[in-house]
């Protein structure tokens, strides 16, 4: 583990703010999505609407967040300076914020085009942001499991944009690809050699750091990254091949790998030093009971006769592992990111002469509180749509709305603060330099 944060070669705020503020407006979209279609959405994961607004979320939202982060992340704890960070992130943003849209346009409408256009253009954001960050990291030695899991993280990135970019195009009409196979390991390697590769690699540093708990144990944040490339390797091979059997098999020990991960990081949150949880840690706990949920599901579905054939598991998984796991991990890091960011630029703006207001004023706890509430409440009732769509579904997009309205709402509080007070250490610095 790096022993020291480089906070002085921090990006440009704007850099990633701009993905952060953009992410909310795509859950909301998927709200309402999800008022406009109700309780058909849910009549299977394949419908239309089921498909654009996963996407939505994974593209529109975490995969925005994610890029924001890592552009923040690279150079700070892997020392890995970005070149020209406001322009990469510039160009990556609209790139992969018009993709989205145009995405969930294609799954709704199925143009050709649309589905042409999207994977362009998120294949376009992601490939410029992958070179830019693939550069920035040559060099740098892996010598801590945060370094090589950032490094396999962007593996895991570019193998599920590739093969997105292959089943746009199919769906376009412009080649013929088994699509349900083609699907599967798309899937796979976007919520494991991806999401939870990149998650993992940031958890090593911020879960000790932020909830005061014991380090991740060597023999897993030492071999977890290269284990699952290993196994989404073999397996994607295997699943190709039609080794039926030797898929499935890899297949449960990447699952597996993903639950052992939930299940330490749980056992170091019950060992955490911190005289009260706070959001954030309690955004991590849910996330991780999800995770672990979702992994018994899909373990289930491949082991008890009967199961893989109802309609609900595949919604529910889904559910636990984008909303319950993902999404909850992913808002909780951005209420200690962003005040963290917002207290970092007005320190640098103080220049030591003005100290910048305490980084929890940034955000008031009691409106992260009520965000957290509000999510949770439109997690519980997206489960009970995905069981019961006529009496939860529309309750659910109501909810979503109303928590991804409040989470925008509190970034832009968050933004507020950060200009209110720019502009009082800027009006404050010339008497500061004349007493000198």
């Amino acid at each position: 583990m790096q022993a020291l944060l480089s906070f002085e070669q921090a990006p440009p705020l704007a850099a990633p703010l701009r993905f952060f503020l953009t992410a909310p407006l795509f859950a909301i979209l998927a709200a309402l999505l999800l008022l406009w279609t109700g309780p058909e959405l849910f009549a299977s994961r394949w419908t239309p609407a089921a498909l654009a607004l996963t996407h939505l979320i994974t593209v529109g939202f975490m995969l925005q967040v994610m890029l924001g982060a890592m552009l923040q992340i690279l150079p700070v704890v892997a020392g890995a300076n970005l070149t020209r960070p406001l322009a990469v992130a510039t160009l990556v943003h609209v790139a992969i914020a018009l993709g989205a849209l145009l995405l969930a346009a294609a799954f709704l409408s199925y143009q050709p085009l649309a589905f042409t256009l999207a994977a362009a253009l998120v294949g376009s954001g992601v490939g410029l942001f992958v070179v830019a960050a693939g550069r920035s990291l040559f060099g740098v030695p892996s010598s801590d499991p945060t370094i090589r899991g950032l490094k396999t993280a962007l593996v895991g990135l570019s193998i599920t944009v590739c093969l997105g970019m292959l089943l746009a195009t199919a769906l376009g009409g412009s080649i013929t690809l088994p699509l349900l196979q083609l699907t599967a390991i798309h899937l796979g390697w976007g919520l494991i050699g991806w999401s939870s590769v990149l998650l993992a690699a940031v958890a090593y540093v911020v879960v000790p750091m932020f909830q005061m708990t014991p380090a991740y144990p060597e023999w897993f944040a030492g071999r977890f990254s290269w284990a699952v490339l290993t196994l989404l390797s073999a397996w994607s091979a295997a699943d190709a091949l039609a080794w039926t059997r030797s898929a499935i098999w890899l297949a449960a020990a990447a699952v597996l790998a993903v639950a052992v991960f939930a299940t330490l990081t749980l056992q170091l949150q019950r060992r955490s030093r911190r005289a009260r949880v706070d959001a954030t840690q309690r955004y991590w706990s849910v996330a991780m009971l999800c995770t672990l949920a979702a992994c018994t599901l899909w373990l289930a579905a491949g082991s008890v006769p009967g199961f893989a054939e109802r309609r609900e598991w595949p919604l529910v998984c889904g559910v636990l592992a984008l909303f319950g796991g993902l999404m909850s991990v992913t808002i909780g890091m951005l209420y200690k990111i962003v005040p963290f960011l917002v207290w970092s630029h007005l320190q640098n703006l103080g220049g030591g002469r003005v100290i910048a207001p305490n980084m929890n004023k940034v955000i008031a706890a009691g409106r992260i509180n009520g965000q957290m509430y509000a999510h949770f409440v439109a997690l519980a009732l997206l489960l009970g749509a995905a069981l019961w769509p006529p009496w939860f579904a529309r309750p659910a997009g109501l909810a979503l709305l109303t928590a991804n309205a409040w989470l925008l709402y509190n970034l832009l509080g968050a933004m507020s603060f950060y200009r209110r007070h720019r502009l009082a250490i800027e009006a404050t610095m010339p008497n500061a330099a004349s007493s000198r």
